[in-house]
């Protein structure tokens, strides 16, 4: 029974969890932003991948949601930038073998670790930059990672999923 209620909390402290991380200037008045804009760099300029495609329908969702109006780079209050920033990890894909033999408090083991492969991960990153100063005033950071081996509509939820709850708080102190 105590195996099972600190599998159940556990389970309720992971769910409680946020998918991402953001940061913000605390000194920015956020509520002083009407107007954005894709910064320079994230315009077209040649090929959009899919993935870009799919990270920018969410974003402009979102910011029509604040209320804010999407203008000319020129005019905007905010410039919006992102990424997908590539992250290294392992993944366990098999399982450890051992075995040990002794007698009393004295034994003796032998043991090898599971089997691990290298898997590259994209983490997305959007920033908020003041036009005017040009210093971003707000940053967001998944924890969930987008991957090779996903279909493009679950890749596409993702995104919408993750981008929402980045959004969710913004503009900051107002969750």
């Amino acid at each position: 029974m105590r195996m099972f209620i600190i599998a159940v909390m556990a389970a309720f402290i992971t769910g409680c969890a946020s998918n991402v991380v953001t940061d913000y200037n605390s000194a920015t008045v956020f509520g002083n932003f009407t107007s954005w804009a894709y910064a320079p760099g994230q315009q077209d300029s040649g090929f959009t991948s899919l993935d870009d495609s799919r990270v920018r329908a969410a974003i402009e969702r979102e910011m029509t949601r604040k209320a804010m109006k999407r203008v000319p780079d020129t005019e905007a209050d905010l410039l919006v930038t992102w990424q997908i920033v590539p992250e290294e990890r392992l993944e366990q894909v098999g399982v450890g073998l051992g075995f040990g033999f002794g007698r009393g408090n004295f034994g003796w083991g032998v043991s090898a670790p599971p089997p691990v492969r290298e898997i590259t991960e994209g983490k997305l990153v959007v920033e908020l930059a003041d036009r005017r100063s040009s210093e971003v005033v707000w940053r967001a950071a998944s924890r969930r990672y987008l991957n090779e081996n996903q279909s493009p509509e679950t890749r596409r939820k993702l995104i919408d999923e993750v981008v929402s709850e980045m959004f969710s708080k913004y503009p900051p102190g107002l969750n």
